[in-house]
């Protein structure tokens, strides 16, 4: 049986108006993701891959082309069903960790399921089995300050395996963390790739690039390889 498609981009342009000139930050960009795939874009400081991950998680709208996320077209969804669709189908994990700084990890990872609506009993039992999966069982009570960086890191990415989402969006996810942690939390996202979760990883980085199966490669606001690793932090022509 086909993997069922999870992103499907058809000529996706995103641009911007400075003063009387138009700059595309992405000038036409194509590609799909299979449910299952692990994904790695990368390119320098204002190639465009900021853009995409903004647009890949319904954070921004596209000027032209086409996004499908779950067979939904995004591009006809209004402000609230875009919302709507970053809670059920996107878990995001940032370079920062954007963790509240007041409430225990629990808390942390509960609140996605408080936007749902799901009665303080339940979210609470997803919240723990979220903290489990990546190893924190036994920190759950703590506060972020009371957190090694590298445990910030999987308090955010079980905040955004809580939903059980269609995709993981990770935005440097080590960005922040020295190379033992940075080994650490790339090891937890390569579990959860071989427990079937989809993740997109946005890197400037090629060691953390060579880990992935797939590497789709940005300059220039498009699309200039899109092919395996070689896993030597190279891509292949």
């Amino acid at each position: 049986m086909t993997e069922a498609t999870i992103i499907e981009l058809n000529a996706l342009r995103r641009s911007y108006r400075m003063g009387s000139e138009t700059i595309d930050a992405l000038a036409g960009v194509t590609f799909s993701v299979k449910a299952g795939e692990y994904v790695v874009i990368v390119g320098r400081s204002g190639s465009g891959k900021s853009t995409l991950m903004n647009l890949l998680g319904c954070m921004d709208t596209a000027t032209s082309g086409t996004y499908h996320l779950d067979g939904q077209d995004v591009g006809t969804l209004s402000d609230d069903e875009l919302s709507r669709a970053r809670n059920v189908h996107i878990g995001f994990v940032f370079q920062n960790f954007q963790l509240l700084p007041r409430a225990t990890a629990l808390r942390n990872v509960e609140l996605p399921l408080v936007y749902r609506g799901i009665r303080r009993r339940k979210r609470r039992e997803m919240a723990q089995e979220a903290l489990a999966r990546v190893g924190l069982q036994d920190r759950m009570r703590h506060r972020p300050a009371e957190l090694s960086g590298g445990q910030r890191q999987r308090v955010a990415i079980a905040r955004a395996l809580v939903t059980s989402p269609s995709l993981l969006l990770a935005d440097e996810p080590s960005g922040n963390l020295d190379s033992a942690t940075e080994a650490e939390i790339m090891r937890l996202l390569d579990t959860l790739h071989e427990a079937g979760n989809t993740i997109i990883l946005v890197t400037h980085e090629p060691s953390i690039a060579a880990r992935c199966p797939r590497v789709i490669r940005i300059a220039d606001g498009r699309v200039v390889h899109d092919g395996p690793s070689t896993g030597r932090g190279e891509w292949r022509a």
